[in-house]
């Protein structure tokens, strides 16, 4: 049997349609590590594949550190052209691979699972989590059930942030704050406005002061991480000649670790949370530069720390306790997208880094 690339891998789980339902993508990975490797493999109630060598993280038998390899297997759903029927269209031209997922995230995913395989050593973890999309709930799931490695290499895409065609690490990147506002006031007839109070400008008040509230910031391994505060929808009002009794406002906030914009300090409006996605901070310099030296012995482009703006699993694994890093093949702007493909160079160079990454974490104390 010809030796599995990255390449071939990450094609066979491009082509699996995975938008509403994991299942497909699961049993592949699932079936490829039994047949490839002599792991622990298990498929968790929520659909999440998780792969262990030696002994399972956190059970304290032994000293030394636990890796794991992250990614996700849900996609977005497709555009038109990326399906042909219930199928995912794949197109492999230009040094690149096209097609729904393929740089969100199952081509980190095959760099992973190779990885795993060709690092024998106890304490490697492989993980593929369902719901990244959706609100990271295979993550949150898993951890609950009692995941918790040391430390996690995390597959999201980190290419092109220092140059391009450069792998880069993220030591850090913001989470993201769903809110709505809810201003309620007294309808009356628009004639007499006098006799109502009009939830609109309650609202309009509150958006005035939430623009003075101070943006979130903070510094993770010497690099600035700035968040942000953005009104992005506004719904309120019955008729023209009715004033309104009811106004919400739907806020985006993107968070950085340890901090957050007051907005329950806002007078004369409900604040309800929506969604709370986390942050990440690696505060572990070692393993940071670990990764970075991975990185640097696997290109010839010069790596650098940076920091991402999107949320991802990592947040929720930092959030339990797990010294994290994002990196992953994937550019900026290609995540999402009706023409969504992978550099298949930066394919082969994540492989290289996540397994001088494992080799070089996994003998720090063992």
């Amino acid at each position: 049997m010809a030796e599995a690339t990255v390449t071939q891998l990450a094609r066979d789980l491009v082509e699996i349609p995975s938008h509403e339902n994991e299942r497909r993508a699961g049993d592949y990975i699932e079936a490829w590590l039994h047949d490839h490797t002599d792991a622990a493999v298990e498929r968790d109630p929520y659909g999440n594949v998780l792969a262990r060598r030696g002994t399972p993280a956190g059970d304290g038998t032994d000293d030394s550190p636990t890796l794991a390899l992250v990614g996700h297997h849900d996609v977005v759903p497709p555009d038109e052209r990326q399906r042909d029927g219930d199928e995912y269209v794949v197109e492999r031209r230009d040094g690149r691979l096209y097609g729904r997922g393929a740089a969100d995230m199952k081509g980190a995913v095959a760099a992973a699972i190779l990885a795993f395989r060709d690092v024998d050593h106890p304490g490697l973890v492989f993980a593929s989590f369902v719901g990244e999309e959706v609100g990271g709930h295979g993550a949150r799931a898993a951890i609950e059930d009692g995941f918790a490695p040391d430390y996690a290499v995390v597959g999201e895409g980190s290419t092109g942030y220092s140059a391009p065609g450069v792998t880069d690490v993220a030591v850090a990147h913001k989470g993201r704050r769903a809110s709505t506002l809810v201003a309620e006031g007294v309808a009356a007839h628009a004639s007499e406005p006098e006799q109502g109070e009009n939830a609109i400008y309650r609202a309009a008040d509150a958006i005035a002061a939430l623009q003075e509230l101070p943006v979130p910031e903070t510094t993770v391994l010497g690099r600035d991480l700035q968040g942000s505060l953005v009104v992005t929808e506004i719904k309120g009002g019955s008729a023209w000649n009715v004033v309104p009794e009811r106004c919400t406002v739907t806020v985006d906030e993107r968070t950085v670790p340890g901090e957050r914009a007051p907005l329950d300090s806002l007078t004369g409006v409900r604040w309800e949370l929506d969604q709370d996605l986390p942050p990440m901070a690696c505060r572990d310099e070692r393993f940071a530069e670990s990764v970075l030296a991975a990185a640097r012995e696997a290109q010839d482009g010069r790596p650098d720390g940076v920091v991402k703006p999107h949320a991802t699993d990592a947040g929720w694994l930092a959030e339990a306790g797990t010294t994290c890093v994002v990196c992953g093949p994937a550019e900026q702007g290609e995540a999402h997208t009706a023409t969504e493909s992978v550099s298949l160079a930066a394919l082969d160079r994540c492989r290289e880094i996540y397994r001088r990454t494992a080799e070089r974490v996994l003998g720090w104390r063992s």
